[in-house]
């Protein structure tokens, strides 16, 4: 009886094929509308506002004022090309940017190296080197304000320590501001690209690293020639998702400095505020709002073709 039931049960699953094409067809469906509220939000908060600013850059639009305003045509952007708080406040950003990208790269890799080598209180390194990016920006910046502060602050008290009669004023001396705020960036945000880079050293096989020290490879080799380049993916993500982000930063800066000393820290999203929340010019912001995302476009597209070719060379 049981050879029996053992022979008829495969002749009965060929029957069962084309149950699937109905099955994808409602699956497709199914997955359609699953993604139709994301669509729709997508449109309604992205590419609805990037046509609407697209449109409003052509109009002297005011926030005192209703409607898009009178058209002015290609005057904003003329503006805009030829001002130069525009190429200041782009400076600005890109030298935030490159104070905070390399680091914020090399430390979290040096990281993740040193807690992966840990093989007791591991889950205490990921906690105390992620816990400051669950932080808010608000909470940063208040934090470091008073690390920062003159006379009383704990950043003085060191360099006195260590041997500087006059510490310099952290956040009101134009060579250091901008400095001192990316420190900060750095120490608050190096978690998220740690977790990373934790996560793609734990993928390698631990067999990669025994054939490699059976083959006589040392630590700096084992390192050099088979963790770096087996980490390329998860580079090329670090090192993209941190030049988006830093290229985009305002939080921190318009709470430490609101872009001083002498505008010396004013990056172009608080340009683009200044310009359109306070003086009141929504036309001439959506300019500079566009040519920025623009610009943001363009240098990630270009960062990371180099990044992949570097990878494939490699």
């Amino acid at each position: 009886m049981s050879a029996t039931t053992t022979t008829t049960a495969p002749a009965a699953r060929p029957a069962a094929e084309p149950a699937p094409r109905h099955t994808t067809g409602s699956g497709r469906w199914t997955a359609s509308g699953m993604l139709l509220p994301f669509g729709a939000f997508y449109v309604v908060f992205l590419l609805g506002p990037l046509v609407y600013t697209g449109i409003a850059g052509f109009f002297n639009g005011s926030l005192v004022k209703g409607g898009l305003g009178s058209w002015v045509g290609l005057e904003n952007y003329r503006q805009a090309l030829g001002s130069a708080d525009f190429w200041s406040s782009l400076g600005h950003t890109i030298w935030f940017t490159v104070l905070t990208t390399v680091p914020l790269i090399l430390i979290a890799l040096a990281l993740a190296l040193m807690t992966d080598r840990v093989s007791r209180g591991k889950w205490f390194f990921r906690l105390a080197f992620f816990a400051p990016f669950m932080l808010p920006s608000s909470v940063i910046s208040l934090l470091f304000m008073w690390i920062y502060a003159d006379e009383i602050g704990l950043a003085g008290s060191v360099a006195k320590l260590l041997g500087v009669d006059a510490p310099p004023s952290w956040l009101g001396d134009p060579n250091w501001a901008m400095i001192s705020i990316a420190a900060a960036t750095v120490w608050w945000t190096v978690g998220f690209n740690f977790v990373i880079y934790l996560a793609a050293l734990q993928e390698i096989p631990r067999e990669v690293h025994e054939a490699a020290a059976i083959d006589g490879a040392g630590p700096w080799q084992r390192l050099r020639l088979v963790v770096v380049p087996m980490l390329g993916r998860a580079t090329t993500l670090v090192a993209v998702l941190q030049l988006v982000a830093s290229l985009k930063v305002f939080d921190q800066i318009y709470m430490m400095t609101n872009g001083g000393p002498d505008d010396v820290t004013r990056p172009s999203l608080l340009y683009v505020y200044q310009t359109g929340f306070t003086d009141g010019r929504a036309g001439y912001a959506s300019t500079v709002a566009l040519l920025l995302f623009v610009i943001i476009l363009l240098i990630s597209l270009v960062w990371f073709a180099l990044i992949r070719r570097t990878e494939k060379e490699a």
